[in-house]
């Protein structure tokens, strides 16, 4: 949630704490025994706003790392009250195996709009949404309710949502209201306030009998923990970790090892995400992920990540469908990903606008079916094609020579068998690659050139 300023309270309700309560049996993003994959909420902008999307983006992924975007990377649903739009979307699955979404009541970055509410729906499978409604939270004012998530505090027998507000002590603190059912909500009182600026609260819960609340602090992100969820009792110890400016940290744990990652993203419109790990979360140190790892979906900002099982993500990917274009990440610039601009073929950092230029459909080879050829997704009469050994955007011209120019085979990656590259059709002998970040066919021998021509097919 990027918001640089601060707010000041003209009221606060006043409220006692509840009775101390015990550790919780389940919480925010807390896995199931069947389990198998994640999905992702999230909203969209990109660095000129062309891809500014305040509704409900849904992603899948079996590692938790890369990322497809449902429904075209399109909204599955937008909110009609309030301010018309969200931001922070979180998803909860419920005791009842059912799903709740919670969201900031914000559209677009009007950072000066206050709201006491956020939008929540109710969802069996996140393939329909019923129930929209707006929530209170607070009867503070001159104050915001951003970034909710919600856990479920089995000693209180209720669901906290943690939300940051500005309290009577001037700067934004993380606070806590519960609710039995996400239509009232009671008690609110600050859950966690170290004297200093905090937002984006991120709960981890019931790890060897510790929960960990990951939070925003001056652009980095820190860790807090406590043996209870009291609000009150969570006392910082973590090392920050940003890369830049980072806010938004949603702790995900690997289901199928004792790795936790750590995801932020850069509190910009053109948000990148950024992904740290560790074994131990008891030691609060991060060590920063490979890029190669891991891929945010296309224009993504400030994500919930839920566990799911098998049959939820195939259903999933059947209602809302997987995209119909895909993303080349370079190997050794895993920042950078295959474009046109200006109709030469080319690597460049993401993110960029327009981000069409880097999408593709890798559909059967122009020259030869068993191959593939590169369709532009935004100037779709054009393909990718060599000429004098540079990759350019040119339109097709029904020549057999343009046919074979625009036709690669996808073998293993020369870098990474897991990886791809492609061999020219009518060059076998070359490989497209990078050279000082324009796209080429080249011969392939050293380890330099195997890497600059080896990419990842992917979302």
């Amino acid at each position: 949630m990027a918001h640089p300023s601060r707010r000041h309270v003209l009221g606060l309700a006043a409220t006692a704490p509840l009775a101390a309560t015990g550790i919780l049996a389940l919480g925010a993003g807390t896995a199931h025994a069947a389990d198998s994959a994640y999905v992702m909420g999230y909203f969209t902008e990109s660095t000129t706003m062309l891809e500014a999307d305040y509704g409900l983006h849904l992603a899948v992924s079996t590692d938790g790392l890369r990322w497809m975007p449902l429904n075209q990377n399109n909204p599955v649903v937008t909110p009609s009250g309030g301010a018309g739009g969200l931001r922070d979307p979180f998803i909860l699955r419920k005791q009842d195996g059912t799903f709740v979404v919670l969201a900031t009541d914000l559209k677009g970055t009007d950072w000066t709009r206050n709201s006491v509410y956020i939008h929540v729906w109710d969802s069996a499978d996140l393939r329909t949404f019923t129930g929209y409604r707006l929530l209170k939270l607070h009867d503070m004012t001159n104050t915001h309710s951003w970034a909710p998530e919600a856990f479920w505090d089995a000693g209180r027998g209720r669901y906290g949502i943690l939300y940051s507000s500005v309290n009577s002590s001037g700067h934004n603190v993380i606070m806590v209201s519960y609710t039995t059912d996400f239509r009232t909500t009671e008690s609110p009182q600050v859950f966690f306030d170290p004297g200093y600026d905090v937002i984006d609260g991120n709960l981890t819960i019931g790890v060897n009998g510790v929960n960990y609340l990951y939070f925003k602090r001056n652009g980095t992100l820190v860790g807090a923990r406590s043996t209870s969820l009291n609000p009150g009792s969570f006392t910082a110890f973590s090392t920050a970790v940003s890369h830049g400016g980072t806010e938004a940290p949603t702790v995900v744990k690997s289901l199928t090892s004792n790795t936790f990652y750590l995801w932020g993203d850069t509190y910009t419109p053109n948000g990148v995400f950024y992904a740290w790990q560790t074994t131990n979360l008891a030691a609060g140190t991060w060590t920063a992920l490979d890029q190669r790892l891991y891929t945010q979906p296309l224009n993504s900002k400030h994500c919930g990540i839920q566990p799911i099982t098998s049959t939820q993500y195939d259903n999933l990917v059947a209602k809302w469908g997987a995209p119909a274009w895909n993303r080349l990440k370079s190997y050794n610039f895993p920042a950078r990903y295959v474009r046109h601009s200006n109709y030469a073929g080319r690597i460049d950092e993401y993110p960029f606008d327009p981000y069409t230029d880097s999408q593709w459909k890798l559909v059967p080879g122009l020259a030869d079916s068993s191959g593939v050829s590169f369709q532009s997704v935004n100037f779709p009469t054009r393909y990718l094609r060599h000429y004098n050994y540079e990759l350019r955007l040119d339109a097709n011209d029904g020549t057999s020579t343009f046919a074979a120019d625009a036709t690669f085979h996808r073998v293993a990656g020369l870098a990474d068998s897991s990886w791809s590259s492609f061999r020219s059709y009518n060059n076998p002998t070359r490989y497209i690659r990078h050279a000082n970040f324009a796209l080429r066919i080249d011969p392939v021998s050293t380890s330099t050139e195997r890497q600059d021509a080896t990419f990842h097919v992917g979302y």
